[in-house]
């Protein structure tokens, strides 16, 4: 939270893992969020920090193992470079200096057609970084036609979904317990009884990391609902009975988009593939 009030994008380079509650700082953080310490040591006076933060973090690994970190994320894969496009530092920052004025210029037009547009946009469904997702909507049309960003943004956010999904053996039980039903009503002990006959041959249920007890498991579920409701599955808790047994409620979503999705024309194609900095390069030029 200091390293944020001085300075405007936090970047973590070779990143291996984050903690949780690195994991958990680093949303508040994209979001807005505040922390409050002691002036000094010899009284009670505090001092608030205050701040709301684009970061970059870097990693050959997925870093993000958190569906929550994962909904406020951007995730790009970058292709390797090989030894023959190894290039010194000082000829790479040479050729963007020499390309910074196209950019920044580029860049600069787009924030003009954005804030003359952020007026006249309609109401639209919002994911869960709302304020980002209208900026990007109201800036989009400088450069591609109206929805290509909110297309990309749903197919990566889904994306990142898969992959959390295949690192978290509770979602991945979840998956393959509804990958032939639609519905599944039970209790949290239900859940565990059913989870260790599906997966009495697998390693999972000897994971650490696996919930020992019907509480740990509720707690796994809920942290997992928004995902599994982005790709067709929704888990509700209720009470039921006289004596208010916690039901957990998994059913499947008809309305839900397919797995695998598309663009839906070649120029949204086009935005997905091409390198943004040529685009905004071309763009200016």
């Amino acid at each position: 939270m200091i390293a944020a009030n001085n300075t405007h994008a936090l970047a973590f380079d070779n990143v291996s893992g984050l903690p949780t509650w690195l994991s958990d700082a680093l949303c508040r953080l994209a979001s807005g969020g505040s922390l409050a310490v002691r002036q000094l040591y010899s009284d009670d006076a505090e001092v608030l920090f205050e701040a709301a933060r684009p970061m970059l973090l870097n990693g050959i690994e997925d870093v993000i193992g958190r569906p929550d970190l994962a909904d406020r994320a951007i995730v790009l894969t970058l292709p390797p470079i090989s030894d023959a496009q190894r290039r010194p530092e000082a000829e790479l920052w040479a050729d963007f200096e020499h390309a910074r004025p196209g950019i920044l210029g580029a860049l600069f037009d787009v924030v003009v057609h954005g804030l003359t547009r952020r007026s006249d946009l309609r109401r639209m469904s919002l994911p869960r970084m709302a304020d980002f997702a209208a900026w990007a909507a109201a800036c989009e049309t400088a450069l591609w036609p109206a929805g290509t960003i909110a297309h990309t943004y749903a197919a990566n956010r889904r994306a990142m979904i898969e992959v959390l999904i295949d690192a978290d053996p509770v979602a991945a039980c979840v998956r393959d317990m509804m990958a032939n039903r639609n519905e599944w009503t039970g209790t949290a002990s239900d859940f565990l009884f059913a989870a260790d006959k599906l997966l009495r041959q697998e390693a999972s249920m000897r994971r650490p990391d696996w919930p020992r007890t019907p509480r740990g498991l509720a707690g796994r579920l809920r942290r997992v609902q928004t995902s599994f409701r982005a790709v067709g599955i929704d888990i509700a808790f209720h009470r039921e009975g006289r004596a208010g047994s916690r039901m957990i409620r998994m059913r499947g979503l008809s309305s839900a988009s397919p797995a695998s999705s598309a663009p839906s024309s070649p120029r949204e194609q086009d935005i997905e593939t091409k390198n943004p900095t040529d685009r905004l390069i071309s763009e200016a030029s």
